[in-house]
């Protein structure tokens, strides 16, 4: 009896199951606390990666900002090394020197006109509960890349227009003033600069020409804006060159009949800038002969007078001043980038094959320059219709509304504007000129 009892009890307590969600929650409670408390853990160091990764891409970003741009490799280096450390050590948490971290700056393979700047780190944030296991932190680390366009090295080519068409005056106002001043000429917009203006019977006060009747009635003509925004062009290079860390180099040519070299190549802006003061409309003899042996030696009948535009002598010429351009880095052996600046009212007015030719620039010229890799750009000075002149209605009113878009075709693309009558064209020049070194900066990764 007592027997059967005591198996009955064993057997009992075997189907006994009301106290083991106690005894299995006792058994698991440490590693599901721990399991939580590693959470915690994780989720806290994710927060002090994505904070040191906000860092690294800050510092990245710093090392190609324009004004970095314009600094040394080391020089850029350092300073998003210091922007990294100053950000980093706002962020709490971490183990004592742990904080590793390296900045690299480089050229991209593929472009050595790509500055490439990486920022790469590595650290371990500290736990609460690792330590139980002997883990006392969490390894965390990452990297930014950003990257830009280095500034690159260029000489640029000034072609500047300063044939007798440069001298209509500049604005709508001053038109009107040298029209009302020169009736006995029926009206004439330019102030054409001659040495024996006598000959033409022009009907100016003490028989002067239209440039200085210009300049007497204080009307400014289209040379000298010109002249003026050629001058603050190297003031804006200079000013450029000092941001970006770029060198830049300047050559000023004019063309009328003749091509003229004004100023050669030269990286001394001041130079340069000294030289374009100088431009100016060449001096004919009368009724835009050149000399009085043409107009007396019966050059009228072959077409010397008024061929003073020639596109073709003007572009051989600064095609051949033109050696092949480099890639405008500073690597040993490598040679500046090279922009052609073609500023004019698009109209050839030369002698071709003995007779006078009014027409439009042949721009295969052009398509010769950019095959070799030379950029040009084109500031177009409207060729202002006239149309109360009958030489203008029969040689130049059939093409002028072409004038603009065969000039555009001889740009590059992107480096073509036009200037109206009234129209800036110290600040269309400075803004084809900054559109041509362009740069920008960008997160890569």
């Amino acid at each position: 009896m007592l027997r059967l009892d005591l198996h009955r009890l064993i057997a009992d307590f075997r189907r006994d199951r009301r106290a083991s969600v106690m005894l299995i929650f006792s058994l698991l409670l440490i590693p599901i606390l721990f399991a939580a408390g590693m959470g915690v853990d994780y989720a806290t160091a994710a927060r002090k990666r994505s904070k040191l990764n906000a860092a690294a891409d800050s510092a990245a970003l710093a090392a190609v900002t324009p004004s970095a741009m314009a600094l040394s490799d080391a020089n850029a280096q350092a300073a998003a090394q210091a922007m990294f450390t100053s950000l980093a050590s706002q962020v709490t948490g971490l183990q004592a020197d742990s904080l590793k971290s390296t900045v690299t700056i480089g050229v991209d393979k593929n472009n050595p006109l790509v500055r490439v700047a990486t920022v790469t780190f590595s650290a371990s944030s500290l736990v609460s509960f690792g330590g139980i296991i002997g883990h006392s932190t969490i390894a965390i680390g990452g990297s930014s890349t950003a990257s830009a366009s280095l500034p690159p090295n260029i000489d640029f080519y000034l072609l500047l227009d300063d044939s007798p068409s440069m001298g209509i005056a500049a604005t709508s106002a001053g038109i009107t003033t040298m029209v009302n001043n020169t009736s006995k000429q029926g009206g004439c917009a330019f102030g054409c600069h001659e040495s024996n203006p006598a000959a033409d019977n022009l009907g100016n006060p003490g028989g002067i020409d239209n440039y200085q009747l210009a300049r007497n009635l204080g009307v400014t003509l289209r040379i000298d804006l010109l002249n003026t925004a050629t001058q603050n062009l190297m003031t804006q290079a200079q000013t450029t060159e000092g941001q970006t860390g770029a060198t830049y180099r300047m050559a000023i040519y004019t063309f009328d009949y003749a091509f003229n070299n004004i100023q050669p190549l030269t990286s001394n802006l001041t130079t340069a800038q000294t030289a374009a003061s100088n431009i100016q409309m060449p001096i004919v003899y009368d009724n835009n002969y050149l000399t009085k042996t043409q107009q007396t030696s019966g050059a009228k009948t072959a077409g010397w007078n008024d061929t003073d535009t020639d596109f073709s002598t003007a572009m051989s010429g600064i095609n051949a001043a033109m050696p092949n351009p480099g890639g405008g880095t500073s690597a040993s052996g490598d040679s500046p980038q090279e922009v052609l600046f073609i500023v004019t009212d698009g109209v050839e007015d030369a002698l071709v094959g003995g007779s006078r030719v009014q027409a439009l620039m042949d721009t295969s010229w052009c398509t010769t320059v950019k095959n070799r890799g030379i950029r040009i750009a084109v500031l177009y000075t409207e060729y202002l219709p006239l149309p109360t002149n009958s030489w203008y209605n029969t040689y130049i009113a059939p093409f002028q509304p072409n004038i603009g878009s065969n000039m555009q075709n001889c740009a590059s693309p992107g480096l073509y504007t036009a200037v109206t009558t009234d129209g800036d064209i110290s600040q269309a020049l400075n803004n084809l000129f900054l559109t041509a070194i362009a740069q920008s900066s960008h997160l890569t990764n």
